[in-house]
């Protein structure tokens, strides 16, 4: 039962401006997130100084406002020592809190860095209890939830976890789960986890070929609509809410002062038509997108994603008629002014530019203003377009306040004394102290060590591989096909589908028992933990005791020992011919899948903390940052998939207009395909990327173990031999991608 006398839900307002601060804080912010100097999950924005940093603090708790620094992306190896120095300073700083995502820069943060109160960011992945009870075993006093979850999963969370919970009430809703988008990533480099994401999933779709069933040809179909929780606040309070997140580091100061304002009414009188009418006229003055409850009501993507609208924010002001001279004509649906804020969406890209309105005509006059219904012509980007759509997202003449009660620059002189030189020169001589690795477990293999990166081609000669290499694959039937060579690990996702298959194909298994993985999925909502739970407890009393974990939260499955009846019947289950690997009731074996985004030797270190024995580095790495992770010593042996066509995308909606299985092409030509996975919507690229040759550059420079991913094919026979020469280096393979190894992670 809830207690309805526990302090009030926090309203937390966003700010990637100082007059966006400033207008969260007079509008009734109870706290406000801002970006951490370049380790934001908002990169695109300007970073703030440690100057404007303190400003803001100093502002913020003369009025008895907290301060949340969102240090909340990825961090490359070589930026470890900027990530000291900017702990030090928020610490120093008496930040209210850090929001973090990197496993890396926790480990810095709670090894040196104490001070801090530490938030899990919504980029962590929090979608199920037990992923909440992970963080708040590992210290973090507040965990921001995916924002995929319903008000009675919020609910179910809450009533299992003693921690508080923030989540998203408005603002912009990504399509895919947040931590496990690589869309932006693999389409330019320009990855989301680091903060730089594009937004590909904004763009306008189209489906290849003809006779593809019902629904569009074409549309905006992974654009979702944005999030309005307004009318849902009791409910999220009795759902055992703490604080209730804003959207919008990229929004303008005006769009923060009128939803702030707006949810201030709200949250100061609940139950009055009057206040809740007011709230509901500000939010509309806020030129945000459409508007739906999100996922809080359920998953219905009606609500979620309406393909025929762009999703741009703003108020749409119409289509450009054509383009003479360099100037744009249109009909005007909307008023606008000389120093309004415009975005340009170009239909044909699908690229967005956002400019400040210069000069309007009307005729052959010069205007300052026009109103709706008139016909004008814009000096607009180069690039545009007969057909590109224009939206207006800010009004000029607030877009021209500026803040005052902010001043920097009488926190310069305080910010350059602000840390000992000598306390960051200690850590960093203390990071570079090697690392003691943890004994590995001993686990009988068929081979020896020195044979572990050898298949055997159907009884023929073997194949030679740089280094241990394991094959996953997510669908059982595909062990009918004689495999050219036999892995050193055999990885298999473990899922409804699976677990179906496993009666009629375990003799196909026999073989690759002792060196067999069983493989989580990255998602698995609450009303999918017995399942899982059920499924992993029956297989390790069946002497399975390998397993790949897709989120740090799913150690906790195997935190309990077998059941003892379970334990007893797998003990004649295996007197009757059965092989127990490690034994029914032996401590399970886990490694960490690339879904946990390793992309530094410190985050490395903090699996290691957590019993993990081995794991994958970030499938996005490039190849400079991965040479300078495996230039210091690892706590745990690193593997990476070098083959495969891995999620770009990871979602929840299912909506009718999806064609699964169908080429989807990009407005650029890049080729997707959706999928049904574990009971989620996935994206993959039509062809596979390789890194196969550069394995041998690879185990040179320290990689302990290769991944040939063959989830989300459907091999032939020749297909597969085709891949085993690659392995062998008999073939360097098709021109696949190399997704951002030979390129540059931004």
């Amino acid at each position: 039962m809830h207690n309805l006398n526990r302090p009030p839900m926090e309203l937390l307002a966003p700010a990637g401006t100082s007059e966006a601060f400033e207008a969260a804080v007079a509008a009734g912010a109870d706290a406000v997130y801002i970006g951490a100097p370049a380790f934001n999950a908002r990169a695109l924005a300007r970073h703030f100084t440690l100057a404007e940093v303190a400003a803001m603090l100093d502002h913020a708790h003369r009025n008895k406002v907290r301060v949340y620094l969102a240090m909340n992306s990825l961090m490359r190896e070589e930026e470890i020592g900027k990530a000291v120095e900017i702990l030090a300073a928020l610490e120093a700083l008496s930040a209210d809190a850090l929001i973090v995502q990197d496993l890396g820069i926790y480990h810095l943060a709670r090894r040196f860095f104490p001070g801090l109160r530490l938030h899990a960011s919504t980029l962590l992945g929090a979608h199920n209890s037990m992923n909440v009870r992970q963080f708040a075993e590992m210290g973090f006093r507040r965990v921001v939830l995916a924002r995929e979850l319903t008000i009675e999963e919020i609910a179910q969370v809450h009533r299992q976890c003693p921690v508080e919970i923030e989540v998203f009430v408005h603002g912009a809703l990504c399509f895919a789960y947040s931590g496990l988008c690589l869309f932006s990533s693999y389409l330019g480099g320009k990855s989301g986890l680091r903060g730089r994401c594009v937004q590909p999933c904004r763009r306008r779709y189209t489906w290849a070929g003809k006779g593809r069933g019902p629904g569009p040809s074409a549309g905006y179909l992974f654009s979702m609509n944005d999030l309005a929780g307004l009318s849902l606040l009791s409910r999220l309070r009795e759902a055992g809410v703490s604080s209730l997140k804003i959207e919008g580091r990229m929004r303008s100061a005006q769009y923060v002062a009128s939803v702030v304002k707006a949810y201030r009414l709200a949250l100061d009188a609940p139950g009055d038509p009057a206040a809740l009418a007011e709230a509901e006229e500000l939010l509309e003055q806020a030129m945000g997108r459409k508007a739906s409850p999100g996922y809080f009501l359920g998953a219905q993507a009606a609500e979620l994603i309406v393909p025929q609208h762009s999703g741009n924010i703003g108020l749409f002001l119409g289509k450009i008629d054509r383009v003479v001279s360099g100037r744009a004509y249109l009909g005007l649906k909307e008023t606008i002014r000389v120093g309004d804020r415009l975005r340009l969406h170009q239909e044909a890209s699908g690229e967005r530019q956002a400019f400040t309105l210069k000069t309007i005509w009307q005729g052959k006059l010069q205007v300052e203003k026009a109103v709706a219904g008139s016909h004008v012509q814009l000096e607009l980007p180069a690039g545009t377009e007969k057909g590109d759509s224009l939206f207006k997202v800010d009004v000029g003449e607030r877009r021209q306040q500026v803040a005052k009660a902010i001043e920097p620059a009488r926190f310069v002189k305080k910010v350059a004394n602000l840390v000992d030189p000598r306390r960051i020169s200690q850590v960093m001589h203390n990071l570079q102290t090697p690392l003691k690795a943890p004994p590995k477990p001993k686990v009988k293999e068929e081979r020896s060590v020195r044979e572990r990166g050898q298949g055997r081609r159907g009884g023929g000669a073997p194949v030679q591989f740089p280094m241990e290499w394991w094959l996953r694959i997510d669908d059982l039937e595909l062990l009918k096909l004689q495999l050219p060579a036999v892995p050193s690990r055999l990885v298999v996702t473990l899922c409804r589908e699976t677990a179906a298959q496993l009666q009629r194909n375990e003799k196909r298994l026999t073989p690759y028992r002792r060196r067999l993985v069983w493989a989580l999925p990255p998602v698995i909502l609450e009303a999918d933990l017995p399942f899982y739970e059920e499924a992993i407890g029956r297989l390790r009393a069946r002497g399975y005791n390998a397993w790949q974990i897709a989120h740090l939260g799913q150690r906790l499955f195997f935190s309990r020992p077998v059941p003892a009846g379970e334990a007893a019947q797998a003990q004649v289950q295996r007197g009757k011919g059965g092989r127990g690997g490690q034994g029914a009731t032996g401590r399970a074996q886990l490694f960490a899948d690339y879904t946990l985004n390793v992309l530094n030797g410190f985050s490395a270190q903090t699996l290691a903390q957590f019993g993990i024995a081995a794991c994958q580095i970030a499938i996005e790495t490039d190849r400079e940052n991965l040479f300078n992770f495996f230039g210091h010593k690892k706590a745990i042996p690193v593997g990476m998939t070098l083959f495969g066509r891995p999620p770009l995308f990871t979602a929840r909606p299912a909506p009718g207009f999806f064609k699964y299985e169908a080429p989807l092409l990009s407005p650029k030509g890049e080729g997707l395909i959706l999928k049904r996975r574990w009971g989620q919507t996935i994206a993959v690229a039509e062809q596979p990327f390789s890194l196969l040759p550069q394995a041998a550059e690879l185990a040179a420079r320290g990689l302990a173990f290769a991944v040939v991913d063959l989830s989300n094919l459907k091999p032939r026979s020749e297909e597969l031999a085709a891949l085993f020469r690659q392995l062998g280096g008999a073939t360097r393979g098709r021109g696949l991608s190399s997704f951002n190894y030979l390129g540059k992670l931004l």
